[in-house]
């Protein structure tokens, strides 16, 4: 595994030269002959009915090119899986949360696309909304959708085994309530479109995690074949799970181009990226776990109510993916976890990696809480109940590589926890969790990856695949393989990305696939060009094709480096002789596909996992709350690392988005109107560099046989981890659970003060 000329080894990312010079272009830099600007009307209610909606002032407007309502759009509604669809584009009766999109304008420039928008008028019907999701689910709550009765918009039920027995036999139980509002993706990048259609169809440029994910809706809106949408490649400034699914806006661009006969550039605002693409599911979680005297979990109970908005999108998934998560991570033979995610008046939500952070959180927290009144050190009880290679979960998936104890081991090797657990000083706190991340799970007849490689005349090759880079560094990745398995340096290897008219289709950026699946087509492809080019360099050589190798940019005979060829000779003479070298592959998630979200959460589930574990030290000031993060260290392992320093900088990011930013800073205000009163980067807190601390990586390297090279996915599995790492430590600086995230020092100080009361026998303040 480790004689690999390019695999391994650290390399910049293919972009870094462009980016650092300004030379990137993202959708809002873009500009095409005659483009017109976009700006949307929204509606100021949390709920009302659409009666009316009078255009006529905004047409005579000088400078206005095209106005689209509800008049112009067909009957699509759109949704993750044909159960979920309840989505309209452009709403054609009502509006479900404040700020959905009600009409749009294409004018010449923005102010006047803005002055235009202001001049239609909507005649209302405001109708009872609710925004909190448990009175949501009360009866007699007013709908948000008229055929979803209680507004349940999914229902995740798993009981596998026998959990009321196993809590009655437990030698210990404990448990707790958790709760956490919305967080936000806060991509730097705003959303922006340029859309542009003509008769042979259109072309559209936006901020996305997988181009072939978004061409199939926008044509079924559209009403015309996928093949006229193109979703071309442009740069992308972050994706964090929000840029999954179609956009209102992606469909708005394009309708508006199409009425314009322009080109049309939509950029949203920030307050309008804060509140009208996705955001993170607020949830409330119930968790209860038992053990047995040695510390061996016998059971673990779940209940969730998540606020999933006013549309379905990836709820099935994203209600789903906890207790997928929790059972690949800790070995237990009784499960029940029951999610119900709420609909809501307010902005729909979508996938995040550490979603709902009250589950994992949670969780984390009463683990630590059974180690204590067990007398064990946490990271003896993580140890006796990691899952192993060939583990079966509950709901029956097989673990394939696993090195979940050893980043276990050298997490806290690294971290000092020996020296450190319960020798702290009062006010400073040390905390574990560790966790998993399932990869590439069935998505189907989109869930899989096609590759082509192509070898030119000078002996060079184009990589041509789907797959998307969000900031990844997907490109280099996919670069690497087809190096690595080609024998080729890595600088002669060019990649065509993310564009749907030119490459295979690929799942995009989602289910941690790139990787495994992307890369594994990548991998196929190269390796079926390489086959190609071993028939002529067999000929050249006078040897059999199987006793070939090809490295640093030659074939030769093995073992014989000096009777050689280079591929460069071997694709020009397949030129020569009226062959083209174009190499085919693709690859598709190993799992059960009689596994459903929701019908039958039963079978193997995805193609591999990641592992992870994180350590985090804390200080606190127990006079005000406020908590200071000193240290984070993370061991992930992530199968073998295509390249180390893009896997350090993604866990550099998890530890980042799960410890700062979702334990300690980030929430969403709302008022009783349904008003988001902080969707801005002023009143919205997220980290600056001032809040990020000392982090340790350290990369674990299993053999994942599934992935190419051994590679499974880099990073992800320690933005789970981190949440139960900080929150522990905060546990473990002030003596006792904080329930509520994010942990701000007024939440951090009222369960000081509740601990201080409990211990001193008082119930009231003197």
């Amino acid at each position: 595994m480790t004689d690999f000329s390019v695999v391994g080894k650290r390399r910049p990312r293919l972009d870094t030269i462009p980016r650092a010079l300004g030379e990137a272009k993202f959708s809002a830099d873009l500009g095409l002959p005659g483009m017109v600007y976009g700006k949307v009307l929204r509606s100021p209610y949390p709920h009302a009915r659409i009666l009316n909606i009078d255009t006529s002032q905004a047409e005579r407007l000088p400078g206005v090119k095209a106005i689209i309502t509800s008049k112009d759009v067909m009957p699509y509604k759109w949704g993750v899986f044909a159960y979920t669809r309840d989505q309209q584009l452009l709403p054609l009766d009502k509006t479900r949360y404040l700020g959905e999109e009600v009409a749009a304008v294409a004018a010449v420039d923005e102010d006047t696309a803005a002055e235009a928008a202001a001049l239609i008028r909507v005649e209302w019907e405001p109708l009872p909304y609710v925004i909190d999701p448990l009175a949501a689910l009360e009866e007699g709550a007013p709908l948000v959708h008229e055929d979803k009765p209680g507004n349940v918009s999914v229902r995740i039920f798993v009981d596998e085994g026998d959990v009321d027995n196993a809590m009655a036999d437990a030698y210990l139980v404990d448990e707790g309530e958790f709760t956490s509002p919305e967080e936000n993706y806060c991509m730097l990048e705003p959303y922006a479109v340029v859309a542009n259609y003509e008769s042979t169809g259109v072309d559209i440029w936006c901020p996305n995690a997988g181009p072939h994910m978004k061409a199939r809706p926008i044509s079924n809106a559209l009403g015309i074949p996928t093949s006229m949408v193109r979703v071309r490649k442009v740069h992308i400034g972050g994706h964090h799970g929000g840029r999954s699914e179609v956009s209102p806006a992606d469909f708005m661009a394009a309708l508006l181009s199409k009425k314009a006969r322009r080109p049309v550039k939509l950029v949203y605002t920030r307050e309008e990226n804060m509140n009208c693409v996705r955001q993170v599911h607020g949830a409330r979680t119930w968790v209860r776990a038992g053990v047995t005297k040695e510390g061996k979990l016998v059971g673990l109970d779940f209940k969730l109510i998540m606020d999933g908005g006013a549309y379905a999108s990836t709820g099935p998934i994203a209600a789903s993916v906890a207790y997928q998560m929790i059972e690949e991570t800790y070995a237990m033979p009784n499960l029940r976890y029951e999610a119900i995610r709420a609909y809501t008046n307010k902005p729909p939500r979508g996938m995040y990696p550490h979603h709902p952070r009250t589950t994992y959180g949670g969780l984390e927290m009463v683990l630590d809480a059974l180690a204590e009144k067990l007398g064990m050190d946490p990271m003896e009880l993580r140890l006796r109940n990691s899952v192993y290679e060939g583990y079966v979960t509950p709901t029956k998936t097989v673990i394939s590589s696993c090195g979940q104890i050893e980043t276990i081991q050298r997490a806290a090797e690294k971290a000092g926890w020996k020296e450190k657990y319960g020798k702290l000083p009062p006010g400073r706190g040390i905390g574990m969790s560790s966790s998993a991340c399932l990869i590439g799970f069935p998505m189907g007849i989109r869930g899989g990856s096609g590759a082509f490689v192509r070898f030119n005349e000078d002996g060079d090759a184009t990589v041509i695949s789907g797959v998307v880079d969000n900031g990844q560094g997907n490109d280099a990745m996919i670069a690497a393989i087809a190096a690595e398995e080609l024998g080729l340096p890595i600088e002669a290897i060019k990649v065509v990305t993310a564009d749907t008219s030119m490459t295979p289709s690929d799942q995009g950026a989602y289910s941690q696939a790139s990787t495994i699946l992307s890369g594994g087509a990548v991998k196929a492809a190269a390796a079926d060009a390489k086959r190609q080019l071993f028939d002529v360099a067999a000929d050249l050589l006078e040897a059999n094709k199987e006793d070939l190798v090809a490295r640093d940019g030659k074939i030769f005979i093995k073992g014989s480096p000096e009777k050689s060829v280079s591929l460069a000779k071997a694709a020009r003479t397949a030129l020569g002789r009226d062959k083209a070298i174009l190499g085919r592959g693709d690859r598709w998630p190993k799992g059960d596909h009689k596994r459903e979200w929701v019908s039958n959460p039963r079978g193997q589930l995805a193609s591999a996992f990641s592992y992870g574990t994180a350590i985090a030290e804390v200080e606190v000031d127990m006079e005000t709350g406020r908590v200071k993060l000193l240290n984070m260290t993370a061991a992930h392992d992530c199968g073998y690392p295509i390249n180390p320093l893009s896997v350090e900088q993604q866990m550099h990011r998890s530890a980042l988005e799960a410890g700062p930013a979702g334990v300690m800073l980030e929430r969403h205000a709302w008022t009783a109107a349904g008003q988001n009163i902080n969707a801005n980067f002023t009143d919205y807190w997220f980290p600056l560099a001032t809040d990020v601390p000392n982090i340790e990586t350290i990369i674990v390297t299993t053999n994942d046989k599934f992935g190419p090279f051994g590679a499974k996915e880099g990073g992800l599995s320690i933005s789970i981890a981190m949440i139960g790492a900080v929150a522990n430590a905060i546990r473990n600086a002030i003596g006792t659970t904080v329930h509520d995230f994010p942990m701000t020092p007024d939440v951090v100080l009222r369960a000081i003060e509740a601990r201080n009361e409990s211990e001193s026998g008082s119930t009231t303040h003197e």
